[in-house]
């Protein structure tokens, strides 16, 4: 980590943007909780990261994905999980004076500048393979959730508008 922590210092520049579950827990298993990345990251998509400042849409993804997700499991028929899931979240949240009661995502993003085109296209294969490393699918232009669908056939075909780089 670099001097001031991990902080989008060039708003105005592309960053390669990480964040993860509390306790790395798996909730992505399902398709109703990664439906709701993808409808918010269009919804994202549809409002003016310039006019409103990277970090804040950032911020205001994750506190939005993270109630929906919660209420998502909490009221899930099948979700056999809920209540060992539901308990990290809410220690999560009670260990963190900035949550009311539950805590859904790490607080340690690690924004990183696209700052050549070997950086960025290192992020790019780390983002597009890592389907295929976790052994989800045989080659990265298969998962259904990856912009390497768009980058294989050279046209929109992911869930996603994407701007290639």
């Amino acid at each position: 980590m670099g001097e001031g922590g991990y902080k989008i210092r060039n708003p105005a520049e592309v960053h390669f943007i990480t964040f993860a579950v509390v306790e790395w827990v798996d909730v992505f298993t399902r398709k109703d909780y990664r439906d709701i990345i993808v409808e918010s990251i269009r919804y994202c998509q549809a409002i003016s990261a310039e006019k409103e400042g990277i970090s804040d849409v950032l911020r205001d993804f994750k506190k939005f994905t993270a109630k929906q997700i919660i209420k998502a499991i909490e009221v899930h028929p099948a979700e056999s999980r809920k209540d060992w899931m539901l308990a990290i979240f809410r220690k999560a949240g009670s260990a963190n004076s900035r949550n009311s009661s539950c805590q859904f995502w790490r607080q340690d993003n690690q924004p990183k500048e696209l700052y050549s085109n070997w950086f960025t296209n290192q992020k790019l294969n780390y983002i597009h393979n890592n389907p295929v490393e976790a052994g989800i699918v045989d080659k990265a232009e298969e998962y259904l959730y990856s912009s390497a669908r768009d980058y294989y056939y050279g046209k929109r075909v992911g869930l996603l508008q994407i701007d290639f780089l």
